[in-house]
């Protein structure tokens, strides 16, 4: 069993910028996936971006691509997404998954998740 917590969420402006974090309790093998996804009111869940523990490989979502990075801290048992040029529609909960066979953009691939942290956005 992993758990997962994230944090660093809040309230900020258009085209601020804001780092997530989400500490896992402990680490799956290097080559597992850990995943950001974020939900919107009345919205599917929708990914984010993810990566590999070791770093070697990681994917974005199209809404998120070249605002947005994913990184980790081994040593800390930690995954960042640092969010810059937000959006009104980036508001969400952003959650964090643990655990899939690759830095993988589907939900179900995903097996821990975390209890999320809003992330708004205003104009």
């Amino acid at each position: 069993q992993v758990q997962l917590v994230e944090s660093g969420g809040g309230l900020v402006q258009v085209g601020d910028s804001l780092r997530l974090s989400c500490t896992a309790s402990r680490r799956t093998y290097s080559n597992y996936g850990m995943g950001w996804f974020r939900q919107a009111p009345g919205k599917e869940r929708e990914f984010v971006a993810a990566i590999v523990w070791s770093a070697t490989s990681a994917v974005y979502g199209d809404s998120v691509k070249g605002r947005f990075t994913i990184s980790t801290d081994n040593g800390k048992n930690t995954v960042y997404l640092q969010m810059n040029s937000l959006k009104p529609e980036d508001t969400a909960v952003y959650l964090c998954a643990a655990g899939a066979p690759s830095a993988a953009p589907a939900p179900r691939q995903y097996p821990y998740w975390g209890r999320g942290t809003q992330v708004t956005v205003s104009s």
